[in-house]
């Protein structure tokens, strides 16, 4: 089980676990391919659209008098930046399939992708509750999104690949072992509530074992078959995810602004 890059590109450092050898590989020639710089280049526009944007709108909600304001249509209507940023994914994919241009283009077309993944993950809540919650609680899932699209993206830009194999280094029982081992801590994560630990562990060895064996977050599934309602195991959850939860959000307000406006009604 190992993350897998060209060989020119990795670094591995070896780790063991039941006669499989575990290499957490990392490129030492960053960009050195098409497909990686396409990546790269993809990520970099997506996150300086998304700190745009994001900015722009804190500039807004200030009502600051020197910059522009929302764009609206002459009845009134509020145009989100999501529609610019889905019209951007749309071009630039169709484009990057139909032409399939040479390198160069190819990295221009990488760029509005991530722009326009910016622009539209920025309004991630407003998929799931086709309400403009963007200065709620409920908008902090827009920032969510994007934290976990960029890093899960950053891993696969850096040669993320913790299924890749090689016979060679243990006996086919011993590689089963330790693929189970690897799903079954990653499992017992997602069951105690830890998405994004969940995600990152299955691309990178042993994060998701952290999860898996600190408290469950409350109200898991874990947590609701394993935790007594007036038990101590409960009781210190609540505790520590409430602590969690109030450096995330502070850490959150200060990237992304903080909310001010009720959730909607459920």
């Amino acid at each position: 089980m190992a993350c897998i890059l060209p060989n020119s590109y990795h670094r591995p450092v070896p780790l063991s676990l039941a006669g499989v050898d575990i290499d957490i590989q990392f490129p030492t020639h960053f960009l050195g391919d098409d497909g990686q710089r396409a990546g790269f280049l993809l990520l970099t526009g997506f996150l300086a659209s998304w700190l745009f944007i994001r900015t722009s709108a804190r500039m807004i909600r200030a009502q600051v008098s020197w910059w522009p304001g929302n764009v609206e249509t002459s009845g009134g209507l509020h145009i989100h930046h999501l529609v610019w940023g889905i019209l951007l994914l749309m071009i630039a994919g169709f484009l990057g399939f139909a032409l399939q241009p040479p390198n160069a283009w190819m990295d221009v077309l990488a760029v509005l992708f991530g722009i326009g993944m910016g622009l539209t993950l920025d309004e991630f809540a407003l998929w799931l509750h086709l309400e403009d919650v963007y200065w709620s609680d409920e908008g902090r899932q827009s920032v969510d999104a994007v934290v976990v699209a960029f890093v899960f993206g950053g891993l696969v830009v850096l040669g993320a690949a913790p299924w890749e194999v090689d016979g060679a280094e243990g006996s086919v029982a011993a590689i089963a072992g330790a693929v189970g081992f690897h799903i079954a801590y990653c499992s017992i994560c997602a069951l105690k509530g830890k998405v994004w630990m969940t995600v990152f562990g299955l691309l990178l060895p042993f994060i998701g074992m952290i999860g898996a064996i600190r408290l469950a977050k409350p109200g898991s599934p874990w947590a609701r078959r394993f935790y007594k309602d007036d038990g101590q195991r409960l009781e210190k959850a609540k505790a520590r995810w409430a602590r969690l939860e109030g450096r995330r959000h502070r850490a959150l307000n200060a990237v992304a602004g903080a909310p001010s406006k009720p959730d909607p009604e459920t």
